[in-house]
Formats: structure tokens, sequence, C-alpha cells
């Protein structure tokens, strides 16, 4: 008797756990249940995939969507809008909006704005803070929350944890593993005479390799006293790369798209502050670094730390210019283009996008195409020659740094528990966007 499905995505090469193969992908109620040569089957709908490859859905662990409170930058279904747009399938986004997401009420309401508005799927992290640290025990196994993440550097309010017993504290009370922006608090305060007025390029010299690395270190140690699992953000440094491949039993490693792809001093010429980021944006030797470490395994995912700013917020004078710049909506083919160009592979793409993220924080049904997963997948067209243009992003802000530049290897579709999201470059379903489950709150 032929099989039923309620999709087929037929003739794509499938890249998967075990390797590249020309396979059909059958999903019905929204998981995954067949891989294979189906040519009998049925299904309410088939797409054509031949020539393309079928990707696990990426996950982006790293975003901020600024609802509520900073509305006017982004909020939840524009910024997911964007991810869909980029071929993302699920984002982890950011606790420092406001109010911050540091209690049980705000994560709650995040997760209600987020339901079936969102266009992907979606989590929260929990910001660790002095007042909360009681309560983190609970708060990291509440639905919808990804973890504990901190801020040791480059924030304000209570999100700031810059202090080492405070740091102790919230790493004694968490059991899943807690993510960290690792920038020393008071070197930088000490630093702030080194930013020079009108001139963005000071922006690396003020928060320095020295600055990051300080920290780190201080991190790592702590982790180590505490026996604590630890998710080191945004990494930018040799010297980091360098101290981290040592504590890889506790530690695990994010870098970025940006860090990966631009470099000073030529880009801050040409970006000005839009280049702006924390931590910056370094130099061609630290850029170096940051693909070794990825070479040797040191670096585990990818986020994209989208983080958007209006170009009036943009366009004032440095240093009262704001911090970060979109990335969801390009993580995807920048990243791609980086694979045409043999400076990594498609599959330590997938590991870093899909697989990574499973297996760092635990996330249920998600990472893999299996049968009895969830059936998320990211469509793309290797060969594929596009220009990125401010026109395409979806995010609010309208703007991203890499307006003209060319790439290959394109998004073509973004699947989201069977429901195809987006494809060819238009939203193709309204928003379904639901809560990620992971393994250790399951039952919760």
């Amino acid at each position: 008797m032929p099989q039923t499905f309620d999709l087929i995505l037929k003739g794509g090469v499938v890249v998967n756990h075990d390797g590249r193969a020309e396979r059909d992908v059958g999903v019905r109620d929204g998981r995954i249940v067949a891989i294979g040569d189906l040519p009998q089957a049925s299904a309410g709908r088939e797409v054509d995939c031949r020539g393309l490859h079928i990707l696990p859905g990426v996950i982006d662990t790293q975003v901020h969507f600024r609802e509520p409170g900073l509305d006017h930058k982004e909020d939840l279904e524009s910024g997911s809008r964007a991810a869909v747009m980029g071929g993302v399938t699920a984002v982890f986004e950011m606790p420092n909006t406001d109010p911050q997401t540091t209690s049980a009420e705000a994560l709650a309401d995040k997760v209600r704005r987020g339901h079936h508005r969102m266009h992907c799927d979606f989590a929260f992290w929990v910001g660790g803070t002095h007042e909360n640290v009681k309560d983190l025990p609970e708060l990291e196994r509440l639905a919808g929350a990804a973890g504990i993440k901190v801020f040791m550097g480059s924030s304000t309010g209570s999100l700031l944890v810059e202090d080492d017993e405070g740091i102790a504290n919230i790493l004694r009370h968490t059991r899943r593993r807690a993510a960290f922006h690792s920038e020393d608090e008071a070197m930088l305060r000490e630093r702030k005479g080194l930013r020079v007025d009108g001139d963005p390029s000071s922006h690396p010299v003020w928060r320095s390799a020295e600055v990051a690395l300080a920290c780190t270190q201080r991190l790592v140690r702590i982790a180590r006293q505490t026996g604590a699992r630890i998710h080191v953000l945004h990494v930018t440094t040799a010297e980091e790369m360098a101290l981290l491949k040592d504590h890889k039993d506790l530690v695990t490693v994010e870098v970025t798209p940006h860090h990966l792809t631009l470099c000073g001093p030529d880009d801050y010429e040409r970006l000005g502050t839009y280049i702006q980021m924390n931590p910056p944006v370094r130099d061609a030797v630290h850029r170096q670094a940051l693909w070794q470490g990825l070479d040797e395994g040191i670096a585990d995912v990818l986020g994209s730390d989208h983080a958007p700013h209006t170009r009036e917020e943009k366009d004032k004078a440095y240093p009262n210019t704001p911090s970060g710049m979109t990335g969801v909506q390009t993580l995807v083919p920048v990243m791609l283009d980086h694979v045409n160009a043999s400076r990594m592979t498609l599959e330590r793409f997938v590991d870093m996008t899909s697989a990574g993220p499973k297996r760092l924080f635990g996330i249920a049904n998600k990472g893999r195409i299996a049968v009895g997963y969830d059936a998320d997948l990211t469509v793309v067209d290797l060969k594929r020659t596009e220009t990125i243009t401010n026109a395409w992003i979806a995010s609010k802000c309208g703007w991203t740094p890499y307006d003209g530049r060319k790439v290959t290897g394109w998004p073509i579709g973004t699947v989201v528990r069977g429901n195809i999201v987006m494809w060819d470059g238009a939203l193709a379903t309204p928003s379904q966007g639901e809560v990620v489950r992971f393994e250790e709150t399951i039952g919760e």
C-alpha cells in the first residue's frame, strides 16, 4: 500500500549525520517519518528539490529581538521574519529587553508574545543577576527557557554581574549550561579614555583583546572551581582560543559570522559605526585565529548575535552610538559563501548550526534530519549567487553591514515542523512559532 505524507521534499541532497546523499524526505504531523527513495508515495504537497541541498534546520542561539520595551528597533514578529527569510528555523533570544527577562513572569510574557506570532520556533535566555540568583534553579527549568545568560561586561543595571563571587554564586545555582558575555568591566571603565570622539576604529582599542582575555580567564577559573558548564559567547581573540582549547570539558565556544568575515582597519573605514559591536570586530590576526579555532573544533557553534539598531541611532557620532548589527538573516548566506570558498565544509556548517546547538543545550527533537524528529529543514542552493542588499533585510532597522556583498550559496526554503514558512524569498505560511523543548526540562 503506498505511503501517504503531508509533505515530501523530492530529490534533494540530504546532508545528515551519515553524510550526503540524494534522498526524499517524507513529513507527517510535523515530524520526519521517512527518508530515502519514495517513488510510490503520495502527499498533500510535493516539492521538487533536485539540485538543492536539504540541511537540518539552522538554529541561531544568540539573537536580540528587542521586545518588549525596545520595539522601535525590532520585535518578535519582525526578527523572526528575518530569521526564516534567511533559512533559520529556531532562535534563542536574549534577556536585555525592558523589562529584563529575569523572572518567571517576564519569561512567560515573552513566551505568550512569541506563540504563533513568531515565524520560527523559539526559546528565551533568562538573565542571571545578583538579585535573582536563588531563583535560578527554578527559572532555568521553566518552559521556554534556553538557560541562564550573564553579562560580565557591556551591560547596565542589574544584568551586569562583574564580581567573581557574584559569578560563582550564579554558577553554584545552575545545572544547565550558562552563557556569558565575557569582557572585563573594570578594565573597560579604566580604558574609557582610549575612545576617540568621532572615530569608531578606536572601539577595539578601548575594548581590547586583553579586556576579553582577562575576563575569560576569570570565568574559566570560576567554572573550574564550581564544576559548572559554561558557554562563552562571541569569542573574538587568538588568546581566548588558545586558552579555551585546554578547558573543553567544561567550556563551549561560540563564534559569529561578522567576526569571521569583517576585519579592521579597512571595514571600520568602510562601515564606520555600522560595524560597532561588543566585543568588537578585530584585525586579521585575530580573525585568522578564529578560523583556526573553527578548523580545530574548539569553536562549537555559530550564533549571529543579531542586535539591530535604527539608522538614526547608528548615525550619531562615536562613542554616542550603540553597539550591534543585524545578522540572523545573513548567517546562512554569508557562511555558505565561506563554504564555497573552502574555508569550511558544509558538514562543519551543519554541525555548528544544528547538531552543535542540540548537543550543547540539550534541544529535544531538533538538530538532525532523522525519523521521529521535528521536520525543521533549511533548503539551500549552494550554486546560486546573489548580492545581499539592505532592501532584502526584513528586520525593522532595514540595513545590513553586508549590503552590496556578493555571495554564492543562498537559502531557498525554511521548513518549521513540516510547515514551509519561506520559499524562494517569500513568506509562505502564517506565523506558527512554538516553544523549543529541552531534554532536561521535558515533563516539567
